[in-house]
């Protein structure tokens, strides 16, 4: 007897109207996003609609929209262009899209236009973390990351070499324009006053708009450093005022000469500053995995040790971590309400200043301000605790050379590392998609967002539970 098949014509017509809810198994990922999404509030989002007059092609719903954003962050999908193939392609999204198929545009301008509104569902989705009991701040990890640029290094320039371009590309536009005035003399003659020839030529063309460009770089360079200037100038001149003030106390003049006060009109570049001509506020940096120097941002996260729920997250400029540590964890607070009650980062936070701010009070602290070799520890801290007269680096080497300080801060890696992991191999995040410093902050918060609610889908929690 001869095996039976199964019909499978691709030109078969269904007896009854398909339902989405058969097409994808129970458990699947983007019906925990569907449900997810119902339980945000989007509020924010449907108001910017109200704004309009309402003429026009009726829109897209915007809870449709947000499914297929966040699964696709969910998923390493962050092209709009794969998110448009992918409701044809794809099942799940086109589960979430209602069998809908928005154009790649029409996705990008969505997200574009709703980016403040989307980065803020980082906050609702680590709430909804802590009501599934997935967020302790028993103990907080910090560290960051570097995440390359939507832009190429080598459409970099350094102030110094700006300089000399310039002059270079005026000498050839006033070349250029001095050729063109001859041959516009020449065709005045052949076609007459007031009739035209040709168009700009295009090499003028060319060279005055990279001109006008490497103009702009310039004198932004030449903003940021007055800028730096008035902030120093600010520090110094309460630097002084203390100087005084203690000086007046102790009835003399300290020896050595005291703090110059710089001029913000005289500040200049560094001669090696530079600047992106595709993404002005990114900055070349050196990739620690890579050992690469490469256009890139500064990603930084606080990792809950419970569950590696972010429990913080931000961008910064800077290629190191010194300045983040006191407004990370002062995020913490707000985002969630409470302070951890650890809370260990590398060397890259130590300052004195930063382990002894007022606003980490009530923190335990575990920063160490030296760099470790991958497994290497110390010698163990053994006799009795530190003298008063010992300053904070010292102490704070004293506590995690002891037994309780290896442990806790051997957690770190554990914690906090596994994270950029998931975030950059499983999911492929490896470049930002967005330009711009707000934008790609708000970008990082969405991939966050994401991650955070992986964590919730794998713990088996589920919406209705809340």
């Amino acid at each position: 007897m001869r095996k039976q098949f199964r019909d499978c014509h691709l030109d078969q017509l269904l007896l009854l109207p398909p339902s989405l809810q058969d097409w994808l198994p129970e458990g699947h990922l983007a019906r925990f996003v569907a449900e997810v999404v119902e339980a945000l509030d989007l509020s924010a989002i449907y108001a910017r609609y109200e704004e309009g007059d309402g003429r026009g092609l009726a829109a897209y719903d915007p809870r449709m929209m947000v499914r297929l954003l966040i699964y696709g962050y969910s998923r390493g999908v962050a092209s709009s262009r794969r998110m448009e193939r992918a409701t044809y392609e794809d099942v799940g999204f086109r589960y979430l899209a209602a069998d809908q198929h928005p154009d790649h545009d029409t996705i990008a301008d969505f997200r574009k236009e709703h980016l403040t509104q989307l980065s803020q569902l980082f906050v609702q989705v680590l709430r909804l973390c802590q009501q599934a009991g997935l967020v302790k701040l028993g103990h907080v990890a910090l560290d960051g990351t570097k995440v390359k640029a939507n832009a190429s290094k080598h459409k970099a320039m350094s102030y110094e070499r700006m300089g000399e371009t310039e002059k270079r590309l005026e000498a050839e536009v006033k070349v250029l324009l001095e050729e063109a005035a001859r041959v516009d003399a020449e065709e005045d003659g052949k076609y007459g006053k007031g009739k035209r020839g040709d168009e700009l030529p295009a090499e003028l063309a060319r060279r005055e708009t990279r001109l006008a460009k490497i103009r702009e770089a310039k004198a932004a360079l030449e903003r940021e450093a007055r800028e730096q200037a008035e902030t120093e100038k600010a520090r110094v001149e309460a630097r002084l005022k203390e100087r005084e003030q203690q000086e007046a106390e102790r009835g003399r003049k300290f020896s050595g000469r005291p703090p110059q006060v710089p001029d913000p009109e005289q500040a200049k570049p560094e001669p090696k500053a530079q600047r992106n001509f595709t993404d002005p506020d990114s900055r070349i940096m050196k990739d620690t995995a890579t050992k690469e120097f490469v256009q890139a941002y500064n990603a930084q996260a606080a990792v809950d040790s419970h569950a590696q729920v972010i429990v913080a997250a931000a961008v910064t400029q800077e290629a190191n971590d010194k300045q983040q540590l006191v407004p990370i964890l002062e995020q913490v607070k707000i985002v969630t309400g409470s302070k951890p009650q650890q809370a260990t980062a590398d060397s890259g936070y130590f300052s004195e200043a930063n382990v002894t701010d007022p606003k980490l009070e009530g923190i335990d602290l575990w920063v160490t301000p030296d760099r470790q070799k991958h497994g290497e520890e110390g010698p163990a801290s053994t006799g009795p605790p530190p003298p008063e007269s010992w300053g904070v680096a010292e102490r704070m080497r004293y506590q995690l050379r002891t037994p309780e300080g290896r442990a806790v801060y051997k957690m770190r890696k554990a914690v906090v590392e596994p994270v950029f992991g998931q975030i950059k191999e499983q999911r492929g995040f490896r470049r930002f998609l967005l330009r711009g410093l707000k934008r790609v902050e708000s970008e990082w918060h969405l991939i966050c967002a994401t991650h955070n609610l992986l964590k919730l889908f794998r713990s088996g929690w589920s919406p209705q539970m809340a």
